[in-house]
C-alpha cells in the first residue's frame, strides 16, 4: 500500500483547481510593514474597524433566545426593510419583499452563485477586466470559463452569468445608467443572467452611484439580480450579513436551492439587518469616517507621487507610481504600510495597488505622515 500523501498522488475525488489564496503571498510585506517603529499601518484588506452601533448589537441580543431553525428566506420585517431601505436610500422602486433573501455575507453568494444558477462546464461567467477574486473563484468552482471584459466591452455568446460591479472593488470606479443599460439589455439577449455587485453602493464620492435596479436603468428586470452587503456601510463584516433581489422568478429559484442546502442567515443576524436596513443615521456617521480618512489619505498619496485613478466611489483609492505592482508594494512596506498589488484584480491591475480607507483615524494619519517623510 502506498503512504504518499501528496497532492498528486492523493486518492478520492478531488475540487476543482482554485487559484491561490492571493493575500497569502502578502505574508514577506506584511512582516516587513510591521517592523516599523511605529508599527504597521493596513490598508491592504477592507476590514472595518469602526464599532458596530450599538443599535444594532442590541437587536442582535434582542432573539438571541429563539431556539428554533431561522427562515432560510429571512423574516419578512427583514425583506421589508430592505425594500423600504433600496427605495428610501436608493430611489429603487417596485420591488415586492418577496424578492429579497438574505444572504450570509455577499461572498458565500458571489462564491456560489455560478453553480446555484445550474452554470455549467462549458459556460462562460464575464467579469469585469480588474475584478474582486471570488467572481473568478465562483466561475471555477462550477467549471465554466472567465472572460474577462474590459470598460464598456460587452458580454461574448455563451455568457451564462455576467457580473457588474459599480462601484468597482478595487479601481473605484462608477457606470452610469447608460453603461449599465447597455451591459443588462447585452446579457439579456445571449439569455445571461446579470448580477450587479453593489455593496459599495453608498459610498459615492465624486458621483453618485447608480443601482442596477434603479427606474433610470431600465424596466425589464428579467434575469437581474443586486447583491448587498452591510459589512461596509453597517459595520457588519463579522456578522455575515447581506441579501440578494431582483428577478422574482431568480430570487425563488435561489430561495428553493437554499433552503435544501441549508444556506440560513442565523436569525440574531436577521434581526441586526432588520435594524440597519431600518436606520440611515449610523450609514450617514459612517459615510463620513470614510470621507474624513479619504481626505488624509489621498492628498498625501498624490504629494508622494502616486497618481490616483478613478477611486469615485467606494472604499479604495486605485494608485499607481508608474511601475510594477510589487515594487510599489514593497516601497509602501518599507514606510510601514500595507497595501494591495493590483495583479490581485487581474492582469490589467499590474501598475497599480489598491488601497483602503479602512483604518482608524490615528492610522490613516500615520500614513499620511510616512508618506511626507
Amino acid at each position: 500500500m502506498s503512504s504518499a500523501t501528496g497532492p498528486d498522488t492523493a486518492s478520492g475525488p478531488r475540487g476543482p483547481q482554485l487559484p491561490d489564496f492571493p493575500w497569502d503571498s502578502l505574508a514577506r510585506h506584511s512582516a516587513a510593514a510591521g517592523a516599523h517603529p511605529d508599527g504597521i499601518v493596513d490598508l491592504s484588506v477592507g476590514t472595518p474597524v469602526d464599532p458596530v452601533p450599538e443599535n444594532l448589537r442590541r437587536a442582535l441580543g434582542e432573539v438571541a433566545d429563539k431556539p428554533g431553525y431561522p427562515a432560510t428566506h429571512g423574516t419578512p420585517e427583514l425583506r421589508e426593510a430592505a425594500v423600504a431601505s433600496l427605495r428610501r436610500r436608493h430611489g429603487v422602486s417596485g420591488l415586492e419583499p418577496d424578492a429579497v433573501l438574505p444572504t450570509i455575507g455577499s461572498k458565500e453568494l458571489v462564491a456560489w452563485l455560478p453553480t446555484l444558477l445550474g452554470v455549467r462546464p462549458g459556460d462562460v461567467v464575464a467579469i469585469p477586466e480588474l475584478a474582486y477574486p471570488t467572481y473568478e473563484v465562483g466561475a471555477k468552482i462550477a467549471g465554466a470559463e472567465v472572460v474577462r471584459l474590459a470598460p464598456g466591452e460587452l458580454p461574448p455568446p455563451g455568457t451564462a452569468l455576467l457580473w457588474l460591479n459599480s462601484p468597482s472593488n478595487p479601481t473605484g470606479r462608477v457606470l452610469d445608467a447608460q453603461q449599465l443599460g447597455e451591459s443588462v439589455r447585452a446579457a439579456q439577449e445571449l439569455g445571461a443572467v446579470v448580477a450587479s455587485d453593489e455593496c459599495y453602493l453608498a459610498l459615492g464620492w465624486d458621483t453618485e452611484p447608480v443601482s442596477v435596479l434603479h427606474p433610470s436603468v431600465g424596466a425589464d428586470r428579467r434575469g437581474v439580480l443586486a447583491v448587498h452587503s452591510l459589512s461596509k456601510s453597517s459595520n457588519l463584516a463579522g456578522y455575515r450579513a447581506g441579501f440578494v433581489t431582483g428577478d422574482p422568478d431568480l430570487v425563488r429559484r435561489l430561495l428553493e436551492l437554499r433552503k435544501h442546502a441549508g444556506m440560513i442567515v442565523p436569525r440574531p443576524v436577521q434581526e441586526a439587518i432588520t435594524a440597519a436596513l431600518s436606520d440611515d443615521s449610523h450609514v450617514g456617521e459612517q459615510r463620513e469616517r470614510y470621507a474624513a480618512r479619504r481626505a488624509v489619505l489621498r492628498p498625501a498619496l498624490e504629494a508622494a507621487g502616486f497618481r490616483i485613478e478613478h477611486s469615485q466611489a467606494g472604499l479604495y483609492l486605485w494608485a499607481t507610481r508608474g511601475e510594477d505592482a510589487w515594487q510599489t508594494v514593497d516601497w509602501l512596506a518599507q514606510r510601514g504600510i500595507l497595501a494591495a498589488p493590483g495583479t490581485f484584480y487581474g492582469p490589467a491591475g499590474d501598475h497599480h495597488v489598491r488601497i483602503a480607507l479602512t483604518a482608524t483615524d490615528e492610522r490613516i494619519a500615520a500614513a499620511a505622515k510616512r508618506l511626507g517623510e
